[in-house]
């Protein structure tokens, strides 16, 4: 795996800085405004991270059965959520490149990129189970990472991308 990808992987924002984030947390406004959003099904608000349009984020986790990383990265673009590539560093179960879903392209350290898959989320939102802390559902966003799992494991959560676009 990248160094970089492994370095952001290992960051964590310190508890005050979690803390204002969620504090700071306001709905999107304007066009190219944006935040992404994740909320229990009790309505709780896990994380909010600012996302204008073009940012990107990768949600990362550690594969249940090998353990290593997994990411899948997402791209503000025009008021959707995109889902641009994903890296996985082994064909482990439950992971592998599907025909007609991006193009397979080396990582350089025997791992691969799955690039140019470029699919739109619906509605801007998935819903996700958190994983246990070994797992690690993370979000990484500018060379941060913010553990879901520390905040919701085992949990259902939505992850939201909010922005002015109709029907997001």
């Amino acid at each position: 795996m990248p160094a970089a990808i492994l370095t952001a992987s290992r960051r964590a924002l310190g508890p005050a800085a979690l803390a204002l984030g969620l504090l700071l947390a306001l709905p999107a406004q304007g066009g190219g405004e944006g935040r992404l959003v994740v909320t229990a099904e009790d309505g709780r608000l896990v994380a909010s991270l600012p996302m204008p349009e073009g940012e990107a984020w990768c949600l990362a986790w550690n594969h249940s059965v090998a353990g290593f990383p997994v990411l899948d990265c997402y791209r503000h673009r025009e008021g959707r959520m995109v889902l641009e590539r994903s890296h996985q560093p082994d064909f482990a179960a439950g992971l592998g490149h599907s025909p007609g879903r991006g193009r397979p392209v080396s990582d350089g350290e025997g791992g691969y990129w799955i690039e140019g898959i470029d699919e739109p989320v619906p509605g801007n939102r998935y819903r996700l189970r958190v994983g246990s802390p070994e797992v690690n559902h993370r979000l990484l966003h500018e060379g941060r990472r913010l553990s879901l799992s520390d905040q919701a494991a085992g949990e259902r959560v939505t992850i939201h991308l909010r922005t002015s676009a109709p029907g997001s």
